[in-house]
C-alpha cells in the first residue's frame, strides 16, 4: 500500500454542531420545523443533496438545491468551524507520513470548505492532496470522488486504503476495488460498516496507524 485517503467528517473531524446547526437554519428558513439535533446525526457523512430531499420529503430539486443554498451561507461563514478535531489524529497522520505513505482528504463536502478546514486544523502539511466535491454536486458520490482520485493522482487501487466512518466510504471503495478500513468512533456503527463489507475497523485513531503499519503493510 502507497496511498491511504481519509473522509474528513466523522474520521478526521467531529463536525457534528456546524453540520446539525446548518441543517436547522436551512429547514427553519424555507419555513418548516426543523428535528431536534440529535435525530440529525445521520445526516453526517452522505452529500446534503440526499440529506435535504429526505428531510423535506421531496424529490423537488429547486427545494433541494434552494436548501442547500440556505445551508451553505451559514456554513461557509461559520459552520465549517464549529468542528473539532478527533484526540491524537495529528500524531497518527504524522506516524503514517513518517513511513513514506502518501495521505489524501476525500470528502463529499466542497473541497473548498474541506480545504480551509483542514488549513483551520493546521493539518495541510499532512496531506499531498484535499479532495472533495464541486459545489454543483460533481464527485459529491464518494465511488466518483475516490475514482477521480486515483485517475488525477495515477493511484492503482490495489495500492490504496480508504478510510472513513459511513458505508458510503466502505461502498465507494469496494467500487473502486479499495481496501476499506471503517473506524467506529464517527457517526457510523459497526453493524452499518460490516454490512457493507469493510475489511478492518478501527475504534480509534491509533488503530488506524496500527493497522497501516503493522497490518497491511
Amino acid at each position: 500500500m502507497n496511498a491511504i485517503l481519509f473522509d474528513l467528517d466523522g474520521t478526521l473531524t467531529d463536525p457534528k454542531i456546524g453540520i446539525t446547526t446548518c441543517i436547522q437554519y436551512a429547514i427553519a428558513n424555507l419555513g418548516y420545523q426543523p428535528p431536534a439535533t440529535t435525530d440529525l446525526l445521520w445526516c453526517i457523512g452522505p452529500p446534503l443533496s440526499v440529506s435535504f430531499a429526505k428531510l423535506l420529503e421531496t424529490n423537488d430539486r429547486d427545494l433541494v438545491d434552494k436548501a442547500i443554498s440556505l445551508y451553505r451561507d451559514r456554513f461557509s461563514t461559520i459552520g465549517l468551524f464549529e468542528n473539532l478535531l478527533y484526540p491524537d489524529i495529528p500524531e497518527t497522520l504524522k506516524l503514517i507520513r513518517n513511513e513514506g505513505y502518501q495521505t489524501y482528504v476525500a470528502t463529499s463536502k466542497p473541497h473548498i470548505y474541506a480545504k480551509r478546514i483542514i488549513e483551520h486544523f493546521g493539518l495541510s502539511s499532512m496531506f499531498d492532496g484535499i479532495y472533495g466535491s464541486e459545489l454543483d454536486g460533481t464527485n459529491s458520490i464518494k465511488s466518483e470522488l475516490i475514482r477521480h482520485i486515483l485517475d488525477q493522482e495515477n493511484i492503482a487501487p490495489a495500492q490504496t486504503v480508504m478510510i472513513g466512518d459511513r458505508y458510503h466510504d466502505v461502498v465507494g471503495a469496494k467500487q473502486n476495488q479499495v481496501l476499506a478500513i471503517g473506524v467506529t468512533y464517527g457517526y457510523g456503527t459497526e453493524a452499518e460498516l460490516k454490512e457493507h463489507g469493510v475489511d478492518l475497523l478501527a475504534h480509534s485513531p491509533q488503530e488506524i496507524s496500527h493497522l497501516i503499519l503493522n497490518i497491511i503493510v
